[in-house]
């Protein structure tokens, strides 16, 4: 499916929220400023009457459930569509099933697919008046797993420019690792260090302007961040890789830690693979934020749909 990055953009707003590719660095900060506001229990507009349908197209806990959150916050409603038993699974379009929603008034769908593509493919489908936001498409991007994760960096760390990052796992077949990797060259961190085995690195890593690090002890020395991704086993399986080996080779544990800096900051998007992609020592320990990420990522995502709201509210 042929993706237009620039769909989501009008006269320089945010119209819908799709990828963090090409994504101007105002609109990034612009979020996580409201986030902090968000955050920090100032005053919520409410959007009362305004309407979420969820499309979640792949199962999620994580995502799904925060938005659900965020959106009850801004005192919106949230309807979580079954697409399970849906009529897509009896042979309907996802068009004419986005069209059937959007005649019940709603004004913003939250979708998930595992074909890359396919919210942008929405966004393009659905009238002038509704917002689309990619919650996750195959292994293209995460854009709102990004912003929490840019909003987690900037709580714990202050700022970007001094930073070295290092993301570990599978990066070929990660969205999240796409969409971190543009906010940060955006947000301009210092160094942005990819981890991990040959195999499961793009092939073309040398236009991300990132340093690939085969070894995980040179990848993760002196990191002022470590974002550790989950491990999925039939990637695993395709790439000819052990899980055990994998953990000898790449697994966070607490004697790794020890060459990164000491006030160094854990992240994993996860759900945790533990004992696969990090020790649960680590996981638990002072230096993991893994569970201030989830928290945060309610702000973020209420930032992002009332960015979206005030926008087309304005249009």
């Amino acid at each position: 499916m042929k993706i237009n990055h620039d769909i989501q953009l009008s006269d320089g707003k945010l119209k819908h929220f799709l990828n963090i590719n090409n994504l101007p660095k105002s609109i990034i900060e612009d979020i996580i400023n409201r986030a902090e506001e968000f955050h920090d229990n100032s005053k919520i507009t409410k959007y009362t009457g305004k309407v979420v349908a969820s499309l979640f197209f792949e199962p999620s806990t994580r995502t799904k459930t925060t938005f659900e959150l965020a959106t009850k916050k801004i005192s919106s409603d949230f309807i979580n569509i079954d697409i399970a038993n849906s009529s897509t699974s009896k042979g309907e379009s996802i068009i004419d099933m986005i069209k059937t929603i959007e005649a019940m008034k709603c004004n913003m769908f939250v979708v998930r697919h595992s074909v890359p593509g396919t919210a942008h493919f929405i966004a393009e489908s659905v009238s002038s008046d509704i917002a689309v936001i990619n919650a996750g498409d195959g292994s293209n991007e995460h854009p709102t797993q990004a912003m929490l994760d840019m909003f987690t960096i900037k709580k714990h760390k202050g700022s970007f420019e001094d930073l070295k990052i290092s993301i570990v796992g599978d990066i070929l077949h990660s969205r999240v690792a796409k969409s971190l990797i543009f906010a940060l060259n955006t947000l301009g961190a210092k160094q942005i260090n990819i981890v991990g085995p040959k195999k499961l690195i793009p092939d073309n890593y040398t236009e991300m302007n990132v340093k690939y690090f085969e070894d995980m002890s040179e990848g993760i020395s002196y990191s002022d961040v470590i974002i550790m991704l989950r491990l999925q086993k039939e990637r695993m399986h395709d790439a000819l890789i052990s899980l055990d080996t994998y953990y000898d080779e790449y697994g966070l544990n607490q004697s790794r830690m020890q060459l990164a800096k000491k006030d160094v900051i854990v992240m994993h998007p996860g759900p945790i693979n533990r004992g696969v992609e990090i020790e649960s020592s680590v996981a638990d320990g002072p230096n993991s934020v893994i569970l201030n990420q989830v928290s945060y990522g309610i702000s973020v995502r209420m930032a992002i749909m009332s960015i979206l709201f005030d926008n087309h509210h304005a249009s």
